[in-house]
């Protein structure tokens, strides 16, 4: 294990906006000492490697809190939609995508058709026309829509005479056919089948997704993704090849499966340990599947409920009593009311088994719902960046009404304990960029001015918090991860940029210089 002495005149624990001009001193992988250079020398009690960290400051490394591993690793061999601006742009990119060789699927895109010129509606004949009899799978960028071509279509067993999905909806033109649009559960219907034919890619692929988040600081994550995903973690660490510390997810469909092996939340070893069960309250607000109370503008759709509140509270219950924490998505004002009034019906059980239920999201909440997260101890898991990229389209779908928007502000008032991740890859993986949008609630090209809904801004020490200490209270670590203090495990890093000297609009172009985990230096790109 690693026994070191790592140096540095600005040292940010963050159990305060102060720094410490001296040194971390590292023995066995865990802090022995924060304090001055021969204070750290003495606690060693022995000579040890001394190493100069780089940049402007020292801060404990990233957490985070909302993260998909496997997505990530299948985009890297994936046609790249997430910016294209038009209906043309996207046919443009896929004509010029080349499919790799031995490829079953076409798999991948993150289309964003909200941000495109024409708004002109996904249709399989332009994949087909694209792709042929190739069957495509293509996930929107919040992943709650899946265009698909006819292949697909074929393939899943879907036409004019299937019925839409619990929790899903199938697209269809004006003689009932599908349109090659799937929504909700209708949508995870074609992934699911499309994903499993990059398996074999996993393994090499996640080595990949390992080193970019080394690269951007991250030392930790809670992985939301299938047991693909954990069996290809699994193997890794078996290997000796896993760095970054994994708090593991279970989908609710592979619940079953967890119960039977005994998985309980917080179990493991100081690599891997097993997450929370995550369910579907409901979807997004692109796709206007996110369940509100009032309508969305211009319609009577208030959106889906992915999964209804009495199946929500039987699974709910049922993985709490197993010992197992829920992670529960919900986007829309009713569907975290809902939420909230199941975890209400099983606190008792959570508290009893130590675990902390957690609301994934939390995106629009009514006044009224805000005290109930720290009543009922339950965590609100929040994506900063999703709400700058939302907030154009949550005004043109909500209008003005009594909806909170990312109440960060308020909900750290309300004594709620903030959990902060990035759901990549919708988002990029980048820390530094939620950090930006928690303290300025500004997109990174300055929109609007002033940030919207300014009151709910952090300061950057409680940004910075939202994706260390707090996601490691969310998975219950707190004790041994999350923080530059004694006994916990050695990961923090060096940065360019001191965040807390920074303008609040610049803190996105913080970079990551040296990420230390267990006490070693994972990634470097000083010289």
């Amino acid at each position: 294990m690693t026994t070191a002495l790592y140096l540095h005149p600005r040292i940010r624990t963050l159990a305060d906006d102060r720094h410490i001009d001296g040194a971390i001193a590292v023995r066995d992988g865990r802090i022995a000492h924060v304090g001055t250079i021969q204070e750290a020398r003495d606690a060693l009690g022995r000579s040890a490697d001394e190493i100069e960290l780089p940049g402007a400051a020292v801060i404990p490394a990233f957490h985070d809190a909302h993260i998909h591993c496997g997505n990530l690793a299948r985009e890297m061999v994936a046609p790249d939609l997430r910016d294209a601006l038009s209906h043309d742009d996207v046919v443009s990119r896929l004509r010029s995508y080349v499919i790799p060789a031995g490829a079953e699927w076409v798999v991948g895109g993150r289309w964003d058709r909200n941000a495109w010129s024409d708004r002109t509606a996904p249709h399989r004949s332009t994949l087909d026309a694209i792709f042929g009899d190739a069957p495509v799978s293509m996930p929107s960028i919040d992943g709650h829509a899946n265009w698909v071509n006819s292949a697909a279509l074929r393939i899943a067993g879907i036409d004019s005479s299937t019925p839409d999905p619990a929790g899903g909806r199938i697209e269809r033109d004006e003689h009932g056919e599908p349109t090659g649009l799937l929504l909700e559960s209708a949508a995870s219907q074609v992934r699911v089948i499309a994903e499993a034919s990059l398996d074999k890619q996993l393994p090499a692929l996640m080595l990949s997704v390992q080193r970019e988040l080394l690269t951007a600081g991250i030392s930790h994550v809670t992985d939301l993704d299938g047991e693909d995903v954990r069996a290809a973690l699994l193997a890794m660490h078996s290997r000796g090849e896993l760095t970054v510390r994994v708090h593991k997810g279970v989908q609710a469909k592979f619940l079953d499966i967890a119960i039977e092996e005994g998985r309980r939340t917080g179990e493991g070893d100081a690599r891997f340990t097993n997450g929370p069960a995550k369910f579907f309250a409901d979807g997004a607000l692109g796709p206007k599947s996110a369940l509100m109370h009032a309508a969305y503008e211009g319609t009577d759709d208030t959106g889906i409920a992915v999964t209804e509140a009495d199946a929500l509270l039987d699974g709910v219950r049922r993985a709490n009593e197993r010992g197992i924490a829920a992670a529960v998505h919900a986007i829309g004002d009713l569907a975290n009311s809902t939420v909230l009034d199941v975890f209400a019906r099983v606190a008792e059980t959570a508290h009893a088994h130590g675990l902390r239920n957690r609301i994934e999201h939390a995106q629009h909440l009514r006044p009224s719902d805000l005290a109930r997260f720290a009543r009922l101890g339950v965590i609100p898991s929040q994506q900063p960046v999703h709400a700058t990229t939302d907030f154009p389209l949550s005004v043109q779908l909500l209008g003005d009404r009594a909806t909170m928007h990312y109440p960060w502000r308020s909900l750290l008032g309300s004594g709620a304990t903030l959990a902060f991740g990035s759901d990549a890859p919708v988002e990029p993986i980048n820390p530094f960029y939620g950090v930006h949008a928690a303290v300025t609630r500004k997109t990174r090209d300055g929109e609007p001015d002033g940030g919207r809904e300014p009151q709910e801004r952090l300061s950057v020490l409680d940004a910075l918090r939202g994706f260390t200490s707090g996601p490691a209270y969310a998975a219950g670590l707190e004790d041994s991860t999350g923080g530059v203090e004694v006994g916990k495990h050695a990961d923090f890093i060096a940065v360019d940029q001191d965040p807390f000297t920074m303008s609040g609009d610049d803190l996105w172009k913080a970079k990551t210089l040296t990420t230390v985990v267990a006490g070693a230096i994972a990634h470097t790109t000083a010289s």
